[in-house]
């Protein structure tokens, strides 16, 4: 499991301008079953996403896809961890 930690470098309005080509850069994201949950940071200086993949280098490729990356506007941290405990709903994301 991995938490993508996402800093804006640019100011709002050229993040703004790129936010329909990110929103479906998630949508696209969420389909394939990567990516499990998502959204702004308060204050809005970026975003959390959180995803599951077999790979860092999996969770590093897709994160070159995304529109804000591409445009230099976000910077990336990723962190991965086992989930060894879970509320009963997210149970199938436990691992031992």
């Amino acid at each position: 499991m991995f938490i993508i930690t996402l800093t804006y470098l640019k100011p709002a309005e050229e993040i703004d301008k790129l936010l329909a080509a990110h929103s479906e850069y998630l949508r696209e994201q969420y389909a394939n079953g990567m990516f499990l949950m998502s959204g702004r940071l308060v204050p809005r200086t970026g975003g959390v996403i959180l995803a599951t993949a077999d790979s860092r280098a999996d969770i590093e490729a897709v994160i070159e896809l995304d529109p804000f990356n591409e445009a230099g506007a976000a910077s990336y941290a990723i962190t991965e961890f086992v989930p060894t405990k879970t509320a009963d709903f997210l149970s199938a994301f436990k691992q031992a």
